[in-house]
């Protein structure tokens, strides 16, 4: 494209309504880690917005689990697919199940990932440190590369990093090391595929209330330990799923049209 035709794709967003802006009708995205927390309530907002998506998660089970907790409305636009996004081939099979339901991928967001806590450095096994890595980063790495080359001109690729892919935490260095890999390759990326109007934008959640969370808080109020309350939290509150899905709303829509590896954070101002 000429620089002129690029100033008139700009101009021509000038003229939208923000209702025109916001909605991802006849879009196609793919949501990976979508059966639950904050995919869920990623895949609940794009579909409000009229896009249709893939789900994606480690198993069928999980899958129709988060199937049965969205509207008629919403599954009407949502087919599953699973995915260890760990292993090249089922996110190779993902992708292709995307581009088949109208021969492109509009949005991919990769949120998949685990956040186990590996340890003091000095005690962190290579297994756990591999498993991270595999999950978090390598397979972020191989999802962005598998729908990039299954989209148009154009698109969008969100990866969710977290507030630990800015700064260090203490018993994580693993996780940390990840997602500060995940910002990295966002801003490549972002350099790399910007000529083929591809944007890469990566969301950063704070402390987020997620089914996972829940869980491991009543782990620690069990051992005897506090977890983490996000009082500390400038916004006075720890995240919740919804938070971090209108930040990747954002980010895949054309509101966002000229951002690009950037970092968006949604982090109740953690960072500041």
């Amino acid at each position: 494209m000429t620089h002129d035709e690029i100033l008139q794709l700009g101009e021509n967003l000038a003229t939208r309504s923000l209702a025109d802006l916001w909605s991802l009708s006849g879009r196609v995205a793919v949501v990976t880690g979508g059966a639950r927390g904050i995919g869920l309530a990623i895949v609940r907002r794009l579909t409000e917005v009229g896009a249709r998506v893939v789900m994606s998660d480690i198993s069928q089970e999980a899958l129709d689990a988060g199937m049965a907790q969205l509207s008629d409305a919403q599954r009407a636009l949502v087919v599953t697919q699973p995915a260890n996004v760990a292993k090249t081939e089922p996110l190779v099979a993902l992708a292709d199940r995307a581009k088949a339901i109208s021969g492109k991928i509009d949005i991919w967001v990769n949120n998949a990932g685990i956040f186990p806590a590996t340890g003091p450095v000095t005690a962190t096994l290579d297994e756990a440190y591999e498993r991270v890595i595999d999950v978090n980063l390598r397979g972020t790495f191989v999802a962005c590369r598998e729908a990039a080359n299954r989209m148009e001109r154009g698109g969008v690729i969100v990866n969710i990093a977290s507030t630990a892919g800015l700064k260090g935490y203490q018993t994580i260095a693993a996780y940390t090391a990840a997602k500060h890999g995940v910002v990295g390759l966002t801003k490549a990326m972002a350099i790399e595929l910007g000529g083929a109007g591809i944007r890469v934008v990566a969301v950063a959640p704070g402390g987020t209330e997620t089914p996972g969370v829940v869980e491991n808080r009543e782990k620690m109020a069990g051992q005897g330990r506090a977890p983490a309350s996000g009082s500390d939290m400038p916004l006075g509150r720890r995240c919740l799923p919804d938070d971090i899905a209108r930040g990747v709303l954002f980010a895949a829509s054309d509101m966002a049209a000229m951002v690009t590896g950037s970092v968006i954070c949604v982090d109740g101002g953690t960072m500041a």
